[in-house]
């Protein structure tokens, strides 16, 4: 592996770029200093929104441009995944077989998003870094694997740090509970179908915060641990009626709140592939499942923390449903 160059301590590759996670994260980078260099397959159009990004054209499954847009970075942001929660057997080992492929020649540090997925129900209602990972789902076992893997190429001299969290939600659309199921992008909100039970608790986590939380880690990089995690506590609705009541708040009309029919997801799965994958997902709103903070805050002093009205209103006004 090549050592970390000084000259390029601030150059951070992102894949994903276009997605949430991973446009909300370089844009944080950004403000924070950080070139950012962004692989995409259709690079053009990506170059409208960010024209001050350098943008490669390439595909994230393609090991030679990774490892090529990689050179003379010191950051590796992995904010990809298949599309729609589909092909996860399929795409996701290879795509983090790639980045770290591209760690090994550049010297880079791999940032990760992690979830919550790769925690059982033997892991308790809080969860802190260090819990055996014993998941009962598919996408579960496979976090589970890439995450096994990026501490194997730590042992062989890569970085990483990975970054666990709740649900996802903000203003940018994508592979979220918030924008795929509570709310519809584009159109008012008049109901909102929550997948949770009444009663069970469930993180949320604001992806400009999260974004934040990466950065702060970023500018500390040459302090953290080799194989570093944290975990982001974001929101915690505690009886799974906050986030609910929150839109409801903010939004132009009281919307009326029902719950997500999983019994008509299930008819519907055996022919739709988006909706097969998400019915995976059921138990994850049938247990609550907290991430405990500690670690995150005595590393940075405190949790970037926007409030939830706020965040909630400037959601639903970016996917245009006020």
């Amino acid at each position: 592996m090549s050592n970390p160059n000084p000259a390029a301590a601030r150059i951070a590759l992102v894949l994903g770029a276009t997605g949430g996670v991973g446009g909300e994260t370089a844009a944080a980078l950004a403000r924070h200093g950080w070139t950012i260099r962004a692989l995409a397959r259709h690079p053009d159009a990506a170059r409208t929104a960010h024209p001050d990004w350098t943008w490669i054209g390439g595909d994230v499954l393609d090991r030679d441009a990774v490892v090529a847009a990689a050179e003379g970075a010191s950051l590796i942001l992995h904010a990809v995944n298949p599309p729609g929660y589909r092909d996860w057997d399929r795409l996701v080992l290879p795509m983090i077989d790639n980045t770290i492929a591209a760690a090994h020649a550049s010297g880079a540090r791999i940032l990760l998003p992690g979830t919550v997925y790769n925690y059982g129900p033997d892991a308790g209602p809080l969860l802190h870094e260090d819990l055996p990972q014993h998941p009962t789902t598919r996408k579960g076992a496979i976090r589970v694997e890439l995450e096994r893997r990026l501490s194997a190429a730590c042992a062989d001299g890569v970085r990483v740090l990975i970054l666990r969290a709740g649900d996802y939600f903000g203003p940018r659309p994508g592979n979220n509970w918030f924008s795929q199921g509570l709310v519809t992008p584009g159109k008012p909100v008049r109901t909102i179908a929550y997948p949770g039970k009444t009663g069970v608790g469930h993180a949320w986590a604001y992806l400009p915060d999260v974004a934040e939380t990466f950065a702060r880690l970023a500018d500390i990089e040459a302090e953290l641990e080799p194989f570093a995690r944290y975990h982001f506590g974001g929101y915690w609705d505690a009886d799974g009626t906050g986030m609910t009541d929150a839109i409801r708040r903010v939004a132009p009309d009281k919307a009326k709140v029902s719950p997500m029919s999983w019994p008509l997801m299930s008819l519907i799965a055996p022919f739709n592939e988006t909706v097969r994958e998400l019915m995976e997902m059921k138990p994850l709103w049938r247990r609550a499942l907290r991430l405990d903070n500690r670690r995150l805050v005595a590393c940075l002093g405190a949790e970037p923390h926007t409030p939830l009205d706020v965040a909630v209103k400037t959601s639903l006004e970016a996917l245009g449903c006020v």
